[in-house]
């Protein structure tokens, strides 16, 4: 009689594998190129430290009042602007999807030649204004002249805020278009109208969709406003280029300017995130990567 036992296939397979040691899998290719990163990095940092910048002159100048100004004007603008535009961009995007041919036709012209046109050249074509249309007003009751209306505020909050409700139209339009029609007709046999359903039903489903690129564009205009220098709106890079022209510090005053926008992304960058938690919650599941 023989004394080997002979063990199921799944006991042998196990006592084959019982020896083996697990040993991680190294990743050299990561461990390399993040020391490639590190290194990159580390030399960036050494040339703006032994470079030739003045960095009191950077901490001289990232509280001055004439910077924080600049900073209150960029936001004001980022907030008028993105206001203007979000408008802008729902009417648009309802008037895309009303089923009106003539509506859509005037929605879809909109958005042609207001993503066709760089931004920079719709703030000179509104700063400019007075050269085609010297006044405006009603003929007869009241007329003022466009240079005294077409500040440089005025003139970059428009061409901002226009074209930016180009952009945003198609994100709103998305949105609506992500609920299911199902909730439209659920809402029509509760009595609802159009309106009703648009506000009570869709838009706080859509939002979810909704909110994640509108984030991503209230970021773009805070940088965006940087071109309203061009027609003298006084914001951060503006004052920074008024402070520079005077004392020659181009580097230094450029730092400060850099550190005050990365400060604004990243705030509303987080604002961003709670607002996508507070939107996504009831949602079940989440994707990774």
């Amino acid at each position: 009689m023989s004394d080997t036992i002979i063990l199921p296939k799944s006991d042998r397979d196990a006592h084959d594998i019982a020896h083996l040691q697990l040993v991680p899998r190294r990743h050299l290719g990561r461990k390399i190129s993040a020391a490639i990163v590190l290194l990159l990095v580390a030399l960036l940092i050494r040339a703006f430290v032994i470079g030739e910048i003045e960095w009191g002159v950077v901490g001289q100048f990232l509280f001055a009042p004439v910077i924080l100004k600049g900073i209150w004007n960029t936001l004001l603008m980022t907030v008028c602007a993105m206001s203007l535009g979000i408008f802008l961009g729902v009417v648009i995007a309802i008037m895309r999807i009303s089923g009106n041919p003539v509506l859509e036709k005037i929605a879809l012209v909109y958005i042609w030649i207001f993503r066709g046109a760089p931004a920079l050249l719709q703030l000179l074509l509104w700063f400019n204004l007075a050269l085609i249309f010297p006044t405006m007003g009603i003929p007869g009751l009241f007329q003022v002249d466009t240079v005294d209306i077409m500040t440089p505020f005025v003139a970059a909050m428009l061409g901002l805020g226009i074209q930016q409700g180009a952009y945003t139209s198609e994100v709103v339009r998305s949105g609506l278009l992500s609920v299911d029609s199902g909730q439209y007709e659920a809402a029509q046999t509760i009595g609802m109208t159009s309106m009703q359903t648009l506000r009570r039903v869709v838009l706080p489903q859509a939002m979810r969709v909704m909110v994640p690129p509108v984030g991503n564009e209230v970021i773009s205009m805070v940088k965006l406003t940087s071109l309203a220098s061009v027609i003298q709106y006084s914001e951060i890079l503006h004052n920074a280029q008024v402070i520079y022209y005077a004392n020659t510090r181009v580097l230094e005053l450029l730092m400060v300017a850099s550190f005050w926008y990365l400060v604004i992304v990243t705030v509303l960058s987080l604002i961003q995130a709670r607002i996508e938690r507070y939107y996504a919650r009831g949602t079940r599941g989440r994707t990774t990567l």
